[in-house]
């Protein structure tokens, strides 16, 4: 690998660092809002999905619908939603951690329908990984609502085929892109129709938070996002992405009142030491 190369992986890194962050405020937000989560999804993904569209135009990134974008937007707007609802489910946290089972669904997925190889080491960074989610939020994960919980599993298997669909579409940043805009799309045309007859009130500092979370926490992410993934495996976003769920329980923390507990703080040092161990060691 050229020293080229090695500066575009690790800026691509440094990119999915600052995605992550910014994703990791969707919890709280969404917490705050009282709409149904169809139209939280529906408007957040209306603002997002204008940001993505802009960013396109302005890089004179063309519109490309091949099976790799569209399976990669339709990931993607299942994720987002069923994580909206599971969040207005269950707790933040456990909607969280759920959906960050992603890096296990990627290695089965990639086997069952690419016939991918999987290699140890990735198995095992992922397994230790999973064991460090599960310690950072073992003071917090209660049975809850099980519906709620069901749909934070099926948030992160969709979060896969997003995650696997835009590293197969390779290095043509058309079809990554017109993924991102296409499960905007989608989430925007299936939330708000089930949304707005299931919202009965909409406060004025409501919308402010919205659009907090169609700008900051999905509309330049994704941009970021789709920029980084050029140079950056789908493993390796999923795992750098992986400081969304460290950080989202310290809004919550910070603006609710939730504590993490001495299980998470372990975890907290399992999952950022052995991410960081792997984006090390495959530079």
């Amino acid at each position: 690998m050229t020293q080229t190369d090695i500066r575009r992986k690790n800026r691509a890194m440094l990119l999915m660092v600052v995605t992550a962050v910014m994703w990791s405020i969707g919890g709280i937000f969404i917490k705050l809002i009282s709409w149904n989560p169809f139209m939280i999804a529906g408007v957040r993904s209306g603002i997002s999905g204008s940001i993505m569209a802009l960013y396109m135009l302005a890089t004179r990134t063309k519109f490309k619908l091949n099976r790799y974008s569209l399976l990669a937007g339709i990931g993607l707007a299942c994720s987002a939603t069923l994580f909206t609802i599971a969040n207005k489910l269950t707790t933040a946290a456990n909607a969280i951690v759920l959906q960050y089972t992603a890096p296990i669904f990627i290695l089965i997925l990639s086997a069952i329908f690419f016939k991918q190889k999987m290699q140890k080491q990735d198995v095992l960074v992922v397994a230790i990984t999973m064991i460090g989610m599960v310690l950072f939020f073992l003071d917090q994960l209660s049975p809850g609502n099980m519906l709620g919980n069901v749909f934070g599993i099926f948030a992160g298997v969709f979060l896969a085929q997003m995650f696997v669909m835009v590293g197969r579409g390779g290095d043509d940043d058309s079809t990554r892109m017109s993924g991102i805009l296409i499960a905007h799309i989608l989430t925007l045309l299936i939330g708000l129709p089930i949304g707005i007859p299931l919202t009965t009130e909409v406060a004025g500092i409501e919308i402010l938070y919205v659009i907090i979370l169609g700008v900051f926490q999905l509309g330049i992410p994704y941009v970021l996002y789709g920029i980084a993934s050029r140079d950056c495996s789908p493993l390796a976003c999923s795992l750098i992405g992986m400081l969304e769920p460290l950080l989202n329980p310290v809004w919550v923390a910070i603006f609710i009142g939730e504590t993490p507990g001495p299980f998470a703080l372990v975890g907290a040092v399992i999952i950022i030491g052995t991410v960081t161990w792997w984006c090390v060691r495959n530079r």
